[in-house]
């Protein structure tokens, strides 16, 4: 009985002494949890803080990026703006290049010799030599023989070797014919049967020689003419106008 009571005296004893040790133990074992989930929270916190800064970051460096890219798009339409601007300036320069061409060959051509074929007559002239002849021969065919007259003049003292010069005789002839200058005419359409005996309008010179000995009252000397214009270009229809005249001269 008494051992009975001794044991569950010790059993009383260590179970107190362990309520004791409990007692001490759990506080420290508490304090201990604390701080482990602090030190979490704070990793956790730190963890938190560094991926919103690297998200920062992120963001950042996405605006940097997005604005970059602007930049190089303005960039690219300004380059696109002058590259029109250059093609724009370069095709305004072949066009002022190829119209000073066109100029410059119409220029040349006002200088080139041309070929030329009149009253049977085929040969070379400057433009200058035709543009005056046609000027002549325009003034004469619109009745204006007193311009006509001065301009055939001027012609043939201008180009004393030009192949337009036999027919700027034959019509100088006429408009002094014209202005009733009856020996000039006759120097000028002799001048011409001299230089151009197979000119086209040669029989037509010499029947106009006649003529003109006729106003002057000198039947003997365009008898002459006129038989010598028969022998000389029978088949032309001047020969034909001068044996009618012979006819009625006899």
């Amino acid at each position: 009985m008494s051992i009975r009571n001794g044991f569950l005296r010790m059993n009383v004893r260590a179970l107190a002494v362990i309520g004791l040790c409990t007692a001490f133990v759990h506080p420290a074992y508490a304090f201990l949890e604390d701080a482990e989930a602090r030190r979490a929270i704070l990793e956790l916190r730190q963890r938190f803080d560094s991926s919103a800064e690297e998200a920062a970051q992120m963001r950042r460096g996405m605006l940097d990026l997005q604005s970059q890219i602007e930049s190089m798009r303005r960039e690219m339409a300004q380059l696109n703006g002058a590259k029109e601007q250059l093609e724009r300036e370069v095709s305004e320069i072949q066009r002022r290049q190829k119209d000073l061409a066109a100029g410059v060959d119409d220029r040349l051509r006002k200088f080139e010799p041309v070929r030329v074929q009149l009253d049977g007559l085929e040969f070379t002239a400057d433009p200058a030599e035709k543009r005056d002849f046609d000027a002549a021969l325009e003034k004469f065919r619109a009745g204006e023989f007193a311009e006509a007259r001065k301009t055939f003049a001027s012609f043939v003292n201008t180009y004393p070797s030009s192949g337009y010069v036999p027919s700027a005789r034959f019509w100088l002839g006429n408009t002094q014919y014209a202005g009733r200058d009856y020996k000039e005419a006759i120097a000028n359409f002799r001048s011409m049967l001299k230089a151009a005996p197979q000119h086209a309008r040669a029989a037509d010179a010499a029947l106009s020689i006649a003529n003109c000995q006729l106003e002057l009252k000198d039947t003997k000397g365009a008898v002459k003419t006129l038989q010598d214009l028969v022998k000389d270009y029978p088949s032309s229809e001047a020969a034909t106008t001068a044996k009618e005249r012979l006819q009625r001269l006899k």
